[in-house]
């Protein structure tokens, strides 16, 4: 029934997007004074009411322009914009009909000395080449609106519930400050951080990679680029954000922002302190960090994991105390060159209990494991990632890009668990205490070096990558487990174990690019990879004589070695044009697999060849500016690991032992991606329709066999057939009445697999199936109030072949509602409430809960001060009960919430440009 409602929803998008009447603007713009036709001319339609874009396009190399628009019965402009040149405008009372203007001539804006000089207002989009430009100032928005504000007022620009931002229907994945990234290329510090009025332009691309932006190729990705260029007068200031709050059971946050710029030079810092599960400094202005994943600059998983740019901060669970310091800085420090750096501290303290019923499913009979755990970690990151970028010549540039990350961590956990038949009969029992500290230090670094020759699109390029990696860990676990089912004696554990773990990884690219016409292209490409791996541990028993762990554990103790080259000749040809690109790059991988252990003095050794083909094929089609086609093919393939492959014993974990298959074959996959996606700016709607998946020719696969106390046993099999896919569709529309705003937002989710592998040596099958649709919809009523209501339902199912139970299924609303009130002047009153229902979790746990936030503030002294009290968990409900199905499994778990507290908080915003203080007042209404 799912996949019915899904394609009813497809058809009913397509049948409402093709049934309106499209009609067409043509004309031509020429130069009076030359009668040259103008490239690049700006042509665009805007309200006579409030001057909002309806739509734009751009004039070809003829000067033509041809507009397919939909009905429109209001007032219009058509206007025609272009550097040096006068602007020309016409009055348009409705568009119902198709129309050619013919031929329209713009005057050169000359003064009496015949100097060129611009005197036409500067259009609120044009389009350069490849790059849509915004002009800010076309744009109203509040004086204290962050750029992220600025950014939904952008006619094609949409940010969804979870913060994703599009461009006519494009994903951007990358943000950019004056063509740096800002501490990370995602930039969302930047959106949340940067107040909107120091932006000059908004510039969308395509995403290019660092040797396509060196040599002027075409964009391989999918995604959009957003790059906001500083207005030259507030290039040179200060301007930064503190914030302190204090409250009840002892809660606190505080965050710092300083951003000074001048010119090319620009350095920021930030820095947060916080009991209260979040980074503390990226706020929403009205819920800061409360919502659970409405931050934007931030991701928080269900289960309590949260993060920055890729970087985690506490262990995903609990309740974490966290630090945070970040220096982001970017310059020129010679000519031709450009340097950017940042550097990031993060420290977490987390604490954590959990409690676990799992069920494991066996042909023999079920079995369940309840358990209980307690954790206290504390963990630390230095992280420093640069871009250094020097122009030998016009054609010529090397990049390097050196990243360095030291990591420790030390975790206590204690912990028991107790297993039991479906007849309640103890099968085994286990406690352990364990302590451990981790110390990582990686290294990696990517130098480029590119030459571009004198005919466009021919071009060499030199990529090499290395990745250095050391992690060193010590152990100690005290540990006993019992078992009671047969005569196996009792595990009783009191060890250390020192592990150390060295990679390296190498990759060097070649390619050379030669053009046969000016749309088509062929490569030669060489690639080498050597990937090493070193995994040694050593464990000792504790010696009661000596007090000391001192008693070599050879059962316990190995080192595992692993070296992978691989060498993959290629060859590939491209095609790009004003509609269509196409790639294709083919080729042959030969990979030389050694393998090695030394265990209990006895070195074993397994070695392999393998020759596969290597594919790789990806192609565009824009039907218009606004309607693309995307579909992208690849097969690839992973090696399994030294210890899947090499027949020895791992004997470290007392219930589960692990044994390695000489006689696995490697991961060898096809990865097929599709989407089509239409944005109509006339009545700002858009759809869109994805789909891809994964789909196994090999897998490797666990295979499992129990005993009597169900003790484990598990070695690694290969199965064919295998896949994981998804298909979805989404449909926006934004309608704007006067002081009114509603959007509108559906996305259906679909998610379909195969899994197999070996329970007791007989071999399941186990299908999956998820739906997953999401309704959204706000209201904005000028600048005074905000609602913003969403719905989100989940349905899971997995049917079983050849296994004891025939299907297990599971369900989740969420429910939600945003109201944000911006009246009386000064003041703003935001509520979050929230409701989740989980069906089919076990008796235990709470199926459903209740999540209401809620916060009031008040800015003074021209909007630089803003107190605030905010309310988290006003109901004292909030909590952590999830339910997992596997292909083998149901695990229900509940972990420590953060619960209900509030907290005062008093934020201060500076900006000085220019040497001038900026004055708060008036909104922007240019």
């Amino acid at each position: 029934m799912p996949k019915f409602y899904t394609t009813l929803v497809l058809f009913l998008f397509c049948s409402i997007s093709f049934a309106q009447n499209v009609f067409s603007l043509k004309g031509k713009i020429i130069d009076e004074s030359t009668n040259l036709p103008i490239e690049s001319a700006t042509v665009y339609l805007s309200s006579v009411k409030d001057s909002s874009v309806v739509d734009y396009t751009i004039t070809d190399k003829f000067g033509k322009f041809d507009f397919k628009i939909k009905k429109i019965d209001k007032p219009l402009y058509l206007k025609v914009s272009f550097v040096t040149y006068t602007d020309y405008k016409i009055n348009l009372q409705s568009i119902n009909a198709d129309k050619d203007f013919g031929i329209l001539m713009l005057k050169p804006a000359i003064n009496n000395l015949d100097e060129v000089v611009v005197k036409s207002e500067a259009p609120p989009i044009r389009i350069k080449k490849d790059t849509l430009e915004f002009n800010v100032s076309s744009f109203k928005v509040r004086p204290d609106a962050n750029v992220e504000t600025l950014l939904k007022q952008l006619p094609g620009v949409e940010i969804d519930a979870e913060g994703k931002i599009t461009v006519n229907g494009k994903e951007v994945n990358q943000i950019l400050v004056n063509g740096k990234p800002f501490f990370d290329k995602d930039g969302k510090i930047a959106l949340q951080n940067l107040p909107s009025d120091i932006i000059n332009k908004v510039q969308v691309t395509d995403t290019k990679t660092k040797k396509e932006e060196q040599t002027g190729a075409a964009s391989s990705s999918n995604n959009a680029s957003i790059n906001l260029t500083i207005d030259e007068d507030k290039n040179k200031g200060f301007f930064g954000k503190f914030m302190g709050g204090y409250g009840s059971d002892k809660r606190y946050e505080s965050s710092m922002l300083i951003n000074y710029f001048k010119n090319k030079r620009k350095i920021s810092v930030l820095a947060s302190s916080n009991n209260i599960n979040s980074t503390g400094f990226s706020m929403d202005e009205v819920f800061d960090n409360m919502g659970g994943g409405r931050n934007r600059s931030v991701w928080f998983d269900d289960n309590g994991t949260f993060g920055i740019n890729g970087r985690r901060f506490g262990s995903g669970t609990g309740i974490t105390q966290s630090n945070l310091v970040g220096i982001n800085y970017s310059d020129e420090w010679i000519k031709d060159s450009e340097a950017s750096a940042s550097y990031f501290y993060s420290g977490a303290t987390t604490k954590n209990n959990n409690r676990t019923n799992l069920t494991n499913f066996l042909p023999s009979g079920n079995f369940t494991t309840n358990s209980n755990s307690s954790l206290n970690e504390d963990r630390y990151v230095h992280s420093m990632t640069s871009v250094f970028e020097y122009k030998i010549d016009t054609t010529a540039s090397i990049t390097i890009e050196p990243n360095f990350v030291k990591s420790n961590s030390r975790n206590k956990n204690i912990s028991s668990q107790s297993s039991f038949d479906a007849t309640n009969a103890m099968l085994n029992q286990s406690d352990s205490d364990t302590f451990n500290e981790n110390n990582s230090n990686s290294f990696t670094n990517t130098l480029s070096f590119t030459k571009s020759f004198k005919r466009k699109g021919k071009y060499f390029s030199l990529v090499f990558e290395n990745e250095n990696t050391t992690t060193k860990v010590d152990e100690y676990i005290k540990s006993k487990t019992i078992f009671y089912q047969d005569l196996l004696p009792d595990d009783t554990r009191d060890q250390f174990n020192n592990s150390k773990n060295i990679n390296a990884n190498y990759r060097t690219e070649l390619e050379f690019f030669q053009p046969i016409t000016d749309s088509l292209n062929v490569k030669l490409g060489l690639e080498y990879k050597q990937e090493s791996n070193k995994d040694t541990k050593e464990s000792f028993d504790f010696n009661n004589t000596s007090q000391s762990y001192s008693v070599f554990n050879d059962e316990l103790s190995n080192v595992f070695n692993s070296l992978e080259k691989t060498v993959s000749p290629n060859t590939g040809i491209s095609y790009n044009s004003k509609k269509m690109n196409f790639s294709l790059n083919a080729g042959t991988t030969i990979i030389n697999f050694e393998n090695d252990v030394d265990y209990l003095n006895v070195k074993t050794s397994l070695n392999k060849d393998y020759v596969l083909p290597y594919i790789n094929a990806y192609g565009g089609y824009r039907f218009s500016k606004t309607k693309n086609l995307w579909i992208n093919y690849n097969y690839t393939y992973s090696l399994p690991t030294a210890k899947q492959v090499l027949p020895v014993e791992n004997l470290a974990n007392p219930l589960n032992t692990f044994i390695g298959n000489p006689n696995l074959d490697l991961n060898k996959n096809h990865g097929l991606y599709f989407s089509y996606r239409d944005f109509d700016y006339a009545t700002r709607s858009g759809y869109g329709v994805y789909s891809g998946g994964n789909f196994y020719d090999n897998q490797i696969v666990f295979s499992v066999t129990y005993d009597d106390n169900r003790k484990r046993t598990s070695t690694y099999e290969n199965v064919s057939g295998t896949y994981t896919s998804w298909l979805g569709v989404y449909w926006n529309k934004t309608i704007k009445k006067g002081a009114h705003k509603f959007r509108y937002e559906l996305r259906v989710n679909n998610n379909f697999g195969l899994s197999k592998g070996f329970t007791d040596g007989l071999l399941y099958n186990a299908k999956t199936y998820s739906f997953s649709p999401r309704i959204n919809f706000s209201y904005d009523y000028g600048e005074l109030i905000t609602i913003n209501p969403s719905y989100n339902y989940s349905y899971n199912n997995t049917n079983y072949s050849n296994y004891v139970i025939e299907s297990a299924s599971n369900f989740t609303h969420k429910f939600n509602i945003q109201v944000t009130n911006y009246w009386p002047k000064k003041w703003t009153f935001g509520n979050d409430f929230g409701y989740t229902y989980n069906s089919n979790i076990d008796d235990g746990f709470k199926k459903d809960f209740y999540l209401w936030n809620t916060s009031l503030s008040y800015s003074f002294f021209d909007k630089k001060l803003m107190a605030k009290v905010k309310v988290y968990d006003l109901l004292n409900q909030n909590q952590s009960a999830t339910r997992t199905i596997s292909a083998t499994s149901i695990r229900d778990e509940e972990n420590v919430v953060l619960k209900r507290y509030v907290m005062f908080s008093l934020t201060y915003k500076l900006e000085k440009f220019a040497g001038k203080e900026k004055k708060s007042g008036g909104m922007m209404w240019n």
